[in-house]
């Protein structure tokens, strides 16, 4: 037991090193306050032109009548406020990439504007690859969860009376997939297109799947099978994280604190699953443990970030790439779970 404890602290140290890494790192980008990028973007509002570019969303005086202070569950038709984040947006973009082939003719390296690193657009995406595997991730969670549904539902043996699953999980796990998929799909979204809505329902769903998946880590770990000891658990995290993303949606999205609360849900539960593998022996505890390090070495791609290759992948898509075969295998060990306690309860029962 003394090294699998020395074991359990080496891995918890690995994974608080990013959150300590990203958490503080959220400060104004170098492209942001280039002099040359900043006149083109006022001149590309103005005019709605830049080089041989014409931004037709520039060009209607709508825009004059929106308030760029109010916030975007304030401001007027949501048609209006489209058409002045397009301009914004699209005159970023081309200055953006104006500045970068100066650079690059200069011999200097890429620079982030605005958080980002200058990604070339493909069609309407921002951000095609890691919008892309986005989608994918979303795939495996939908594809994991519906052979988790055939499998609990008519593959494993139904309590008689009741014709429910022997698994005591079965509904938490639905859920799980439900708010997973749903992180996923405005994962997608919001690389497709960075606005202030699709951001902060990026992040709300993000903290939200964070938050209940704590709550079923907790839960899976100690045993809880009782309703009322279930709500005593759930109840605090619940509160904690609805307050959180009421926070971040309606007074500020802050990026450091909101680092620091997610690195902090994500470390406990990826620590809880490992030791709670190491004590029980779960017959699946090397699948689990392969996630385990997995993440934590995933999670290295968004300490030691790098400017887009060719203008695509970065170390954050690589980090969404990443996540693909942990999902698949997360799921696997969802589905041996099942079948493990499924297995007891019928052993246990037969035997009385």
């Amino acid at each position: 037991m003394a090294g699998s404890g020395l074991w359990v602290v080496g891995l918890a140290s690995l994974l608080a090193l990013p959150g300590i890494f990203v958490s503080v790192s959220v400060e104004a980008s170098p492209g942001d306050a280039d002099p040359h990028y900043r006149t083109c973007v006022g001149e590309c509002q103005n005019t709605g032109i830049i080089g041989g570019n014409i931004i037709s969303h520039c060009q209607s005086r709508e825009n004059d009548s929106i308030s760029a202070g109010s916030s975007w569950y304030t401001q007027e038709a949501l048609r209006v406020q489209w058409k002045q984040l397009n301009c914004m947006t699209d005159c970023r973009y081309y200055c953006m990439m104006r500045r970068e082939e100066e650079r690059r003719l200069g011999g200097l390296s890429p620079i982030q504007y605005h958080g980002k690193w200058p990604f070339k657009r493909v069609s309407v995406f921002q951000e095609p690859l890691s919008a892309a595997l986005s989608a994918l991730n979303l795939l495996m969670h939908f594809t994991g969860w519906l052979s988790f549904f055939l499998l609990v539902k008519y593959r494993l043996p139904l309590r008689p009376q009741t014709k429910k699953t022997y698994y005591e999980y079965t509904g938490l796990w639905h859920i799980y997939a439900i708010l997973s998929m749903n992180a996923w799909i405005w994962s997608s979204v919001f690389h497709t297109r960075d606005i202030d809505l699709t951001e902060k329902l990026d992040y709300s769903s993000a903290v939200a799947v964070l938050g209940y998946s704590l709550i079923l880590t907790l839960l899976r770990i100690f045993n809880v099978k009782e309703g009322a000891t279930r709500v005593m658990f759930a109840a605090p995290i619940l509160a904690f994280v609805t307050t959180h993303i009421l926070y971040l949606n309606f007074y500020e999205l802050d990026y450091g604190w909101n680092m620091k609360v997610c690195v902090a849900m994500g470390v406990v539960q990826i620590v809880a699953w490992a030791i709670w593998a190491g004590v029980t022996h779960h017959p699946s505890r090397l699948k689990l443990w392969v996630v385990v390090f997995g993440g934590a070495l995933a999670m290295l791609l968004e300490v030691f970030d790098f400017p887009p290759y060719k203008g695509y992948a970065d170390a954050h898509s690589l980090w969404h790439a990443s996540t693909v075969p942990l999902t698949y295998l997360w799921w696997s060990f969802i589905k041996d779970d099942a079948q493990f306690r499924t297995s007891t309860l019928t052993l246990v029962k037969k035997a009385r």
